[in-house]
């Protein structure tokens, strides 16, 4: 398999949940700007949407989308528990999860990046986003990942959008419950790794 990936972007967590379960892949980086692989091919070609994350599968197919390649990624190793077994609630469940990460905080999140907002219309972004917060708190109050005790694919997704969070001047301290999450998944050695072979 091959992960196309850029630094500080969503395809973080497919790396993550690739090393935690010990597939065998190559990283191949993108410059979001060019549109081009470090190897000079056209990301484009490989991913009409112009976006990472892509996983190129052994066979040539190419799933985008992170929460897609989660759930494919996961399923290819049912024994590592980083996923509930398909047809069952709990995968629903995880799925709920998975849609209000994506949707609600790398959706909001998302928006801050971008220069044709003024600064008080990102200040509505931020309200909303806080309060989307507060549910990922009473959340991780409770349990220590958003599944419960074990850390799965939802929480690759959430630790690496949360991770943009200083870009912004967000102050996740707000959220003890947010920075407790996030030190713990830092901590897990999948994550070092991950975070290491981004960094070259």
């Amino acid at each position: 398999m091959k992960l196309y990936y850029a630094p500080q972007a969503c395809s973080l967590a497919p790396h993550i949940v690739l090393r935690e379960l010990d597939l065998p892949f190559e990283l191949v980086r993108v410059d979001n700007a060019t549109k081009k692989t470090f190897d000079g091919d056209d990301f484009l070609v490989i991913n009409p949407k112009g976006y990472v994350a892509a996983l190129q599968l052994d066979n040539g197919e190419v799933l985008t989308e992170g929460p897609a390649i989660l759930q494919y990624l996961a399923d290819q190793r049912p024994e590592a528990n980083l996923a509930a077994m398909p047809g069952t609630f709990e995968r629903v469940r995880l799925q709920e999860w998975l849609n209000f990460v994506s949707t609600e905080i790398h959706g909001g999140l998302g928006w801050l990046f971008s220069s044709q907002f003024g600064q008080e219309v990102k200040a509505l972004i931020k309200e909303k986003l806080f309060k989307r917060f507060v549910v990922l708190s009473q959340t991780l109050e409770r349990q220590d990942y958003l599944m419960g005790d074990g850390f799965g694919i939802a929480d690759a997704y959430l630790f690496t959008v949360l991770r943009w969070t200083p870009l912004f001047t967000i102050d996740l301290n707000q959220w003890p419950a947010l920075v407790r999450f996030q030190a713990r998944v830092d901590q897990r050695p999948a994550v070092r790794a991950a975070l290491v072979a981004e960094s070259v």
